[in-house]
């Protein structure tokens, strides 16, 4: 891959392909669009929205349909985040983040001695949060839709019930986790041929028992799931395993409508996720800190550019884990100075252009988060806009599939601080607000995100990545504002992250030069290669003419816009 050096105040920097004019294409509609990490799930929303369902209802039969075709992320064993920006201007979210057990303690991943036990806060049964993704759906459904759960099930089902070919990258994930499916007979029938053979790729996997659980879920929406027969086997799968989520625990899961947190970048507005997750506050707090650099005239992906971002980066992570965890049980969150021009302007004069900060180890510390989520934007004719952001945790969850219902179970809990009080250069976070207590969300990073123009959606942005999303869903706005780049340019481009602690920046492989890389270690960055970050899923409408610009991520084998 050849790339452009040019020598500007003492400053080499890059000039990618993708900024010469050389790019894939974006996928273009006139009239609905859906981006997912799964072509089938993207279909069946754009059916959906065919047949006369809204944005809200796609992103629903979306959300199911990945639960069956995307296992790794797709969920309703889970949890997450959405937005809604209808084209009257109502702006609002769905959070439906998993919560802990009634049960829960803020001391149950530690010894006697209050030794961390490793892993146990993310394998196992009591990794398990009480899943939110149902109740989520069926919250904006009631508020926004207009299709019933038959309708939105059906895809779902059948796409269950008949099977649907693997793919060469989901036969290998299989294989990769033989060993854990293993473990547990329920995982072993849901992913393994008579409960041992690997299924080969091209083959037809069918799921019946996540088929019939999802025909509950048709029947009587959220008490198809929360009450009753499924309730009942997840309830006694728990207490076989030493699990602790019971009947009671299902059925007073709720899932909150809440204020998205708001923002301006360069005259756009940002419209992105409240706490619990801390996507929204930190990607507002980074832009308002970027606001003050002219980042176009340092070149996109230059070593000044990227040490530049990574400041921000470092300093707004630093106040994610002094600040922000569940509102409900954290009611004093500084979200509005968090996300001022103000405090923006205060960080800014810490930052040096030409020397990196050290992360200092103040008293926080968090818990690891996994980069295995899923992201989706959904358009529809009218203009009315929802991205979603949904996981298990790591890749599969827990790996342990719900004992005859055929869905898999989330490891979540290990997104709260599991040593309460502990905190080191390691990246172990141990502040208050993100500890372990009984209906407690866990914090998230998850950061649906929707910049408009002139009061109307412009850009629909997500990603997966555990931290790495904040950074991303940066990155990917400050392509299309600043460095005008399409949707597709967007999100190919190299990406970096930054999370405060620990202190490593790490840069995808090919996302700038040598020299450059040389640069930022002598400005004092520690910078790692890494093979690849995040799996955004975007839209940018036309303001002019409407036309969707939709584009999946390349990172992501089966992705795929779909529009019509």
């Amino acid at each position: 891959m050849r790339r452009t050096l040019l020598f500007v105040v003492g400053l080499l920097f890059v000039v990618s392909p993708i900024e010469a004019g050389g790019s894939r294409p974006t996928v273009k509609s006139k009239y609905g669009m859906v981006v997912s990490s799964h072509y089938l799930a993207s279909e069946v929303g754009v059916e959906i929205l065919k047949k006369g369902g809204n944005a809200v209802d796609a992103a629903i039969a979306t959300g199911l349909a990945l639960a069956v075709v995307h296992p790794a992320a797709g969920n309703i064993g889970g949890g997450g985040f959405m937005i809604v920006y209808k084209n009257d201007g109502t702006v609002t979210s769905f959070d439906f983040r998993e919560k802990a057990p009634a049960a829960a303690h803020a001391r149950m991943y530690v010894d006697a001695e209050g030794n961390y036990i490793k892993d146990l806060n993310h394998e196992g049964y009591l990794s398990v949060g009480v899943p939110g993704t149902v109740a989520g759906f069926d919250l904006a459904l009631k508020k926004f839709g207009t299709r019933p759960w038959k309708v939105l099930t059906a895809p779902a089902i059948r796409l269950a019930e008949d099977g649907f070919p693997l793919s060469w990258s989901m036969a290998d994930d299989f294989k990769w986790l033989r060993s854990d499916f293993l473990r547990y007979p329920a995982s072993a029938k849901v992913f393994l041929k008579k409960d041992t053979v690997l299924h080969e790729p091209g083959a037809l996997w069918k799921q019946p028992d996540l088929a019939k659980t999802l025909k509950r879920i048709r029947r009587s929406g959220r008490d198809g799931f929360y009450k009753g027969e499924t309730a009942k086997l997840v309830a006694l799968d728990m207490k076989r395993n030493g699990g602790l989520i019971t009947e009671a625990d299902l059925a007073a899961y709720e899932a909150n409508e809440r204020a998205p947190v708001r923002g301006t970048y360069r005259g756009y507005e940002i419209v992105s996720m409240a706490p619990p997750s801390s996507g929204g506050v930190a990607v507002i707090e980074m832009l308002n800190i970027l606001e003050g650099f002219d980042l176009s005239s340092y070149g996109h992906n230059s070593a000044q550019y990227i040490h530049v971002l990574t400041e921000a980066m470092r300093l707004a992570y630093a106040d994610r884990a002094r600040h922000i965890g569940d509102p409900d049980f954290n009611p004093d969150i500084p979200v509005t100075m968090l996300t001022s021009k103000e405090h923006a302007e205060n960080v800014r004069k810490t930052i040096s252009l030409n020397r990196a900060s050290k992360s200092d180890l103040a008293p926080f510390a968090e818990a690891h988060e996994s980069s295995e989520t899923t992201h989706y934007s959904v358009i529809d004719a009218e203009g009315n806009a929802v991205v979603v952001t949904y996981t298990l945790e790591y890749g599969y969850g827990s790996r342990i599939v719900a004992d005859g219902l055929g869905f898999l179970y989330n490891n979540e809990m290990g997104d709260f601080n599991p040593v309460p009080g502990l905190t080191d250069s390691t990246g172990k976070i141990g502040t208050t607000p993100n500890r372990v207590a009984p209906g407690k969300r866990m914090l998230s990073s998850m950061t649906p995100t929707i910049v408009a123009k002139d009061g109307k959606p412009w850009v629909l942005i997500g990603t997966p990545g555990g931290r790495t999303i904040i950074n991303t869903v940066l990155q990917v706005i400050l392509n299309v504002v600043d460095f005008k780049m399409n949707m597709a340019e967007a999100i190919d481009a190299g990406r970096f992250h930054h999370q405060w602690f620990p202190d490593v920046l790490r840069i995808e492989k090919y996302s700038t030069t040598q020299d450059s890389q040389r640069f930022l270690e002598m400005m004092g960055h520690r910078v790692v290669t890494i093979g690849g970050q995040g799996s955004a899923m975007g839209i940018l409408i036309d303001p002019e003419t409407g036309v969707r610009h939709g584009s999946a991520d390349p990172r992501a084998a089966d992705a795929r816009a779909v529009g019509y």
